[in-house]
């Protein structure tokens, strides 16, 4: 007689086992029929799961967050059906959800075209409007490993060779399609009607470039039209806001072939990151860090020593001369500490703060490089700081005073705080991790701030908090970080003498505020479409005359904006002034100044922004002022919109 207790702390009591969709349905019969799914016990189940004794239950519908799940990992299984009905031929291998998403690999004799995306969908809304049950079976590693060998699916038996052989598998099946999978899943497939295949790509079998070339099928799938809708709109602004497309439209930088993964900084966009990274060492300076540099290039077994070496040995460069091995510096952790050993520390030295905009070198994957985000050659607001046990929690708190206040800046206003957990390959023990991951979280709460866990998603060496960011768009992106780590400074034998003269370890915060500076560039890039705020615009005012007879005063106000220190330019090309202003406005170009006869006889300047506002006759310093206030805002007012990105 199972007690079952729900959210709100209501309980119903059962006379034998109940199914979640029983309990759904015993609490309102329309409520059942929107479940496709329960959490029983803090576990996610199918709504066909038996509950067998008293639980703690949570019914799952389409819209909640594990709905979503559900949906998108049963619409995975659907277009694989799909799939296997057009194409008998297509072997499955894998078909896990992402973010928005899911997506699904097949073996096939010829890449899939769009043409064939098209057929898929159409076949799984065929599948859809079936009402196909889908329905559980629990099998043993052999017996699964015979079912799709026997199927001639070897993808699958593969992947299953590489289970233990104790573990007892599950198989879904819907129709005459039936897959390898852990679940839930829908009840049938009625509950997958909002879906669309996005994309097609390549992706080597198991990931290894040895290995055969999969194709790849792309798609999303939603609770409700007006979701995927909304989320299709997001993917259209993302595709205009592409930072590849605005960089190379604004001049800002460029990539080759010749130094694939490195960037080609040019005028506008050096400017951007110098500024950037200009603002973050005013903001480090003031908050009591030393700003150190350290070679690029080090001895390989300074690697080897900080653990480096076995965890990122594949995406490290190496060179040689005269018969010793080197590697350009993946991160700066190991630099910083050999600095902390030269000369004897006391209790009183710490904290000590070691900040470095460090350029790093990271060999990764010709297909997993993307513009300035995922780059070979990359430089981080890195930071170390060496401190005493008692010492962790203020240091923490300060970085996320000192990150908060930078995002505010930027106009970052959502900031969400993950705590990342022991990874499975991992240095230390138990009790260490233990201890490190409860002051993290002391940390955090004692700072005021709520968060999450990441469960093995942890550094090597410690747990970490991650600051993720959301965008214009409503995207995620991790950038701050501070990990917290007790080997490394022992394995590379730092140490310091504490209030009883005895020798100890000091603990280790690894931090940055941005992360790579590439990268945070490329994504600021689109989450302002390129209209960047006054303050970071490489260029914040042009001024035009309305004929050449104007140029002696355009000059004469350009000197003047740039005395007061702003970023000022004169254009006196031979154009209309419509055409200049329209092209300007492309440039995203915050202010553009006008000057006729009226504004040279009244020592004045007509001044529009490029979002149409006309702020009327000035003087110079009236607009300065305005200038001047426009900068201090930072990029808390950055808002486009669509037809201002699109102009």
């Amino acid at each position: 007689m199972p007690i079952i207790t729900l959210p709100d702390g209501a309980q119903r009591s059962f006379d034998q086992s109940v199914s979640v969709l029983e309990v759904a349905h015993n609490i309102s019969p329309s409520l059942a029929k929107n479940t496709i799914a329960g959490l029983v016990d803090g576990v996610l189940v199918d709504a066909s799961f038996k509950i067998q004794k008293d639980s703690k239950l949570s019914i799952i519908r389409p819209q909640d967050p594990q709905g979503l799940e559900v949906l998108r990992h049963s619409a995975a299984h659907l277009l694989a059906q799909a799939v296997k009905q057009i194409y008998p031929t297509a072997q499955v291998t894998i078909g896990p959800i992402i973010e928005d998403g899911f997506f699904y690999d097949f073996s096939f004799e010829r890449p899939f075209t769009p043409e064939d995306l098209v057929k898929f969908e159409s076949k799984m809304t065929e599948l859809v409007k079936q009402q196909i049950p889908v329905t559980r079976k629990e099998v043993s590693r052999n017996q699964a490993i015979e079912f799709f060998e026997n199927l001639g699916e070897k993808y699958k038996a593969e992947i299953i060779r590489s289970i233990p052989e104790s573990e007892i598998l599950s198989l879904y099946t819907q129709g005459n399609f039936t897959d390898l999978c852990r679940g839930p899943h829908v009840p049938n497939t009625s509950f997958l009607k909002v879906f669309k295949l996005l994309k097609l790509a390549g992706a080597y079998w198991r990931g290894d470039a040895k290995n055969e070339m999969l194709q790849r099928v792309y798609g999303t799938a939603w609770s409700s039209k007006e979701d995927q809708e909304a989320y299709l709109f997001r993917q259209e602004e993302a595709a205009k806001r592409d930072h590849r497309i605005i960089g190379k439209q604004l001049g800002l930088f460029h990539l080759q072939e010749e130094a694939p993964g490195m960037v080609f900084w040019h005028d506008h966009g050096w400017h951007i990151y110098r500024t950037v990274e200009a603002d973050i060492r005013r903001r480090l300076q003031k908050s009591g860090y030393q700003e150190v540099r350290t070679p690029q290039v080090l001895d390989f077994s300074l690697w080897q020593a900080s653990g480096h070496a076995d965890k990122f040995i594949n995406e490290m460069f190496t060179t040689q001369s005269e018969t010793r091995n080197y590697a350009l510096k993946p991160m700066n952790c190991p630099c910083h500490i050999q600095i902390f050993n030269q000369g004897l520390k006391s209790y009183r030295d710490l904290p000590l703060r070691l900040a470095e905009f460090g350029c790093c070198h990271r060999n990764e994957p010709s297909g997993a490089l993307h513009g300035i985000m995922r780059v070979r050659g990359f430089t981080q607001d890195d930071a170390h700081i060496f401190c005493t046990k008692e010492q962790i929690c203020s240091e923490v708190k300060n970085f996320m005073k000192l990150a908060f206040e930078v995002y505010e800046f930027y106009g970052f206003e959502n900031v969400e705080i993950k705590l990342a957990t022991r990874p499975e390959k991992r240095l230390g023990d138990d009790q260490t991790w233990d201890y490190t991951e409860t002051a993290l979280a002391d940390a955090i709460k004692e700072a005021g701030y709520e968060f999450s866990y990441l469960p093995g998603e942890g550094a090597f060496y410690g747990p970490k908090v991650e600051l993720h960011l959301k965008d214009s768009l409503g995207r995620r992106w991790q950038c701050g970080t501070i990990q917290l780590d007790p080997l490394m400074p022992e394995r590379l034998g730092a140490e310091y003498i504490d209030e009883s003269g005895q020798k100890k370890t000091p603990f280790m915060l690894h931090r940055a505020v941005l992360g790579s500076l590439e990268r945070f560039i490329g994504m600021y890039i689109e989450h302002c479409a390129g209209w960047f705020p006054a303050w970071l615009a490489p260029v914040q005012a042009v001024v035009m005359g309305v004929t050449s007879r104007h140029d002696e005063y355009c000059n004469k106000v350009k000197n003047q904006l740039e005395s007061f220190g702003f970023r000022a330019k004169s254009d006196l090309r031979n154009e209309k002034v419509g055409y200049k202003i329209r092209e300007l406005i492309l440039g995203r170009i915050p202010y553009i100044i006008v000057v006729g006869d009226k504004e040279v006889s009244d020592d004045t300047i007509s001044v529009r922004t490029r979002e149409g506002e006309d702020l009327g006759n000035l003087t110079v310093q009236q607009f300065s002022q305005i200038l001047s206030d426009a900068v201090a805002k930072g990029g808390r007012l950055v808002k486009r919109s669509t037809q201002q990105e699109t102009e």
